[in-house]
């Protein structure tokens, strides 16, 4: 299971698909900025538009395909701002439950840093739920707990959650 970046096209192409794996992974329990359940054509329309921001060079998006589906995601988010083009945000690390535990994740996560490294940037940061599966894997890849926000976000089922902040230098 090799992550492949998509392009603009790339990522409306799959569409449908992302959105399936957005929507598994809301129903899954994890903060991802939605609520539950997650309707499956908010999730069509939030994957749309971040095509314009994938053509922009502002968003670089990679998927893995197994089976014909989308089974995880990664994105990282380019700084727009002048002072801060050094740095990027690792955001919407998504793994189908039916193909966690694999290391899909791990590799997920490496590509969005190695990209990162190759574009320039020498410092990400990322924000997740305090206490998730999530923060295990953070942890164990070399990133840095950089504090916890109190009730930063809902979690899909509506109850405010802290978020933890992580950055790793490149």
């Amino acid at each position: 299971m090799t992550p492949t970046r998509l392009d603009a096209a790339q990522l409306l192409e799959q569409v449908e698909d992302l959105a399936d794996l957005l929507v598994d992974t809301v129903a899954d329990g994890a903060s991802v900025g939605f609520l539950a359940p997650l309707d499956r054509t908010a999730a069509l329309a939030w994957w749309r538009k971040r095509a314009a921001a994938v053509a922009a060079g502002q968003l670089a998006v990679w998927a893995v395909r197994e089976d014909g589906r989308a089974v995880g995601t990664v994105s990282l988010a380019l700084a727009d701002k002048p002072n801060s083009r050094h740095r990027a945000e690792v955001i919407k690390l998504m793994v189908h439950r039916d193909v966690r535990g694999q290391g899909l994740g791990r590799s997920l996560l490496t590509t969005a840093e190695e990209a990162a490294t190759r574009a320039g940037v020498t410092l990400l940061h990322l924000d997740t739920e305090t206490d998730s599966r999530a923060e295990q894997l953070y942890g164990s890849a070399g990133w840095t707990r950089a504090g916890v926000i109190p009730d930063y976000a809902a979690n899909p089922d509506g109850i405010l959650r802290p978020t933890t902040i992580y950055y790793k230098h490149v």
